[in-house]
């Protein structure tokens, strides 16, 4: 049984992935509103009923802006850390609060979903891979650097959302003042186009079908100039960019 995935939005103004089966699926993060949540499910073809939980990689409001109503609304369990909720002042159904521990799998219907550390200026930040039926895929955003925890989880995937936030010399000569360039740059702010190349040539499995190029900035990146480059570099790989301004389509991995 294949999984299926898709960007709902991808970027600072909101951010929403979702991955599953024919049957089962689960959210991760739910930056827009529930409302337009729904409408791009519905465009997507995609049953919101099929969610069964969403989960939090940290307290940020382009990735939780959504989650209360969302939530709420469908009954959907929100898997969040205890440090991630209070610092995100979430007002969450208690019922539907699950707390979570890096390195133990939640089991989520046929879905495995395991959540691991990654560098990111938030106070508890999490990514995870979703897995089933021998397939992996991940969700690779908000990451200031490439620690050993991402390498090796992106290394298991044989689909995955990578964050490709920024190029080097579009940041550089950009407009942005002089602190928040070096928060972006820095160890817990966002992955560069070549850092992520580098995360991706050095660490990508010889069987990766799809990497969906994810968070792009809309001032410091272009999708054109991050697609070029990995598709350099693809050596089989589909290589897709996703948009800050709609959801993809439906990607199939099998």
């Amino acid at each position: 049984m294949p999984l299926y995935l898709a960007s709902l939005n991808s970027g600072s103004n909101g951010n929403c992935y979702y991955i599953g089966n024919e049957t089962v699926a689960v959210f991760i993060d739910a930056g827009l509103s529930c409302r337009e949540t729904e409408r791009r499910m519905t465009r997507l073809g995609l049953p919101v009923k099929n969610v069964k939980a969403i989960f939090i990689t940290h307290e940020h409001t382009d990735h939780t802006r959504g989650v209360e109503v969302l939530s709420r609304k469908h009954r959907i369990p929100v898997y969040i850390t205890a440090a991630t909720h209070r610092s995100g002042r979430l007002m969450l159904d208690p019922e539907l609060v699950k707390p979570f521990t890096a390195g133990i799998p939640v089991q989520v219907g046929e879905l495995n979903v395991n959540p691991f550390p990654k560098w990111h200026d938030a106070s508890e930040p999490h990514s995870f891979i979703v897995s089933a039926n021998g397939i992996t895929a991940g969700v690779f955003t908000d990451i200031g650097s490439s620690c050993e925890h991402v390498a090796h989880h992106f290394a298991q995937c044989h689909a995955a959302f990578l964050e490709a936030n920024y190029d080097e010399e579009m940041l550089e000569n950009g407009r942005y003042p002089i602190y928040l360039k070096r928060r972006i740059r820095g160890m817990e702010g966002h992955l560069s186009n070549d850092q992520a190349l580098d995360l991706f040539t050095t660490h990508k499995p010889s069987w990766m079908q799809l990497l969906v190029l994810s968070h792009l900035s809309a001032e410091n990146n272009r999708p054109h100039l991050v697609h070029e480059l990995f598709s350099r570099h693809a050596n089989g790989t589909k290589i897709f960019v996703a948009s800050r301004y709609e959801e993809t389509g439906v990607f199939c991995v099998f």
